[in-house]
């Protein structure tokens, strides 16, 4: 196992193992390396220290220093992927939806509001449409019966 120390395209610091540096790249690649703190793609290996065991030819090496041993600790501990499965397919599907609606709908930025009323209320063509709106605008538009959906930001967006 190898720990690199990697750095996302914001300056969060932190550490991953892998079984190999070929592992590393292989999973990079794949884009399942993301950072812990802001779910970026863009991670990079960081400059580091190399760990290196060393012993002098000829004597024999010191012994470790014996620390206390927590109850368990005899057991591997198992690893924990840096994002499981489930939520990988879930950001997979919420990327798909927002590349669909941006697609499909147009964009009318903070004007999302008005806009909803004069389509539902028949004052303006109804087409599918998208963009920003307070939570009390949002909230205002659900108890008038205007069916709106909040849709997070994707990782990629807070980028």
């Amino acid at each position: 196992m190898i720990r690199f120390t990697l750095a996302c395209d914001s300056g969060h610091r932190f550490e991953s193992w892998f079984p190999s540096n070929a592992a590393y790249d292989e999973q990079a690649a794949r884009g399942l390396v993301t950072c812990p703190f802001c779910d970026s793609l863009k991670v990079a290996k960081a400059p580091m220290a190399p760990a290196v065991a060393r012993t002098d030819r000829g004597r024999a090496e010191a012994p470790a220093a014996q620390l206390p041993v927590p109850a368990g600790a005899d057991q591997a501990p198992t690893p924990t992927p840096m994002i499981a499965e489930p939520e990988r397919q879930l950001r997979a599907l919420l990327r798909a939806v927002r590349e669909h609606l941006v697609a499909s709908a147009e964009h009318v930025g903070d004007r999302f509001a008005d806009e909803a009323r004069a389509i539902h209320y028949g004052d303006a063509e109804g087409r599918p449409i998208y963009g920003e709106a307070s939570a009390q605008e949002a909230r205002a538009l659900v108890e008038e019966g205007i069916e709106v959906m909040p849709l997070p930001p994707a990782p990629d967006d807070r980028h």
